[in-house]
Formats: C-alpha cells, sequence, structure tokens
C-alpha cells in the first residue's frame, strides 16, 4: 500500500511536559508508555499497546476484563469514567479492600 505509514503500537509525539522512562502519558486522547526520558516539548516515543502495571486509585476493586480510565489530573488509573479517558482493560482482577495501587492493565492502541 502506498499510504501504510506503520504498525502505530509506538507513536511519536512532543511530550507535554518533561516525562522519564516508564511515565504515563495523554496527549489529547492519545495515551501511552513513554519509551525514554524527554523534556517538554521534545519528541518521545510511546507505546500505546502492550500490557503494564500501572497505579491506580487504592480503594478500588477490578475484575479482569473491566475498562481503565486515565485519571490525568491523580495520574492513576481507575474504572470510574467521569471525564478521564479509556486507555484498555484489567487483566488481572485487584481487591480494592487490600489497598493495592498498582493494577495490570492491557492499554488499547486503537480507538
Amino acid at each position: 500500500m502506498k499510504n501504510f505509514i506503520a504498525i502505530g503500537n509506538v507513536i511519536t509525539v512532543a511530550a507535554p511536559a518533561a516525562v522519564k522512562s516508564g511515565d504515563l502519558v495523554l496527549v489529547g486522547s492519545l495515551f501511552g508508555v513513554a519509551a525514554r526520558d524527554a523534556a517538554s516539548g521534545e519528541q518521545v516515543e510511546l507505546n500505546t499497546g502492550g500490557v503494564y502495571d500501572l497505579p491506580k486509585a487504592a480503594s478500588q476493586a477490578w475484575t479482569v476484563g473491566v475498562q481503565v480510565y486515565w485519571d490525568n489530573t491523580a495520574k492513576v488509573a481507575t474504572n470510574v469514567v467521569g471525564t478521564n479517558t479509556l486507555i484498555g482493560v484489567a487483566t488481572v482482577a485487584v481487591d480494592g479492600a487490600a489497598g493495592s495501587t498498582i493494577g495490570r492493565v492491557r492499554l488499547n492502541p486503537a480507538f
């Protein structure tokens, strides 16, 4: 195909702020994990697919397959829709009563 550019699991964007490798980055509704350190405004590659352990709201219980959203204000993954951005689904159940602050998420590279 003459118009094919890339598979799209890695997207290069201008960093909205200084980021470190592994930081979670939201640009509009594009969400990904920074592949390297970058200064604000510098081009950085975001991994938009795959399975990652992400910081999550501590009080929430997750079931496998529940939709996960990014709360860009609190900088945590959550199962609350509100004004948050859909980023993927939980791949491991998490007991909210246990106070876990990490959730395993399969990022959704297609919206």
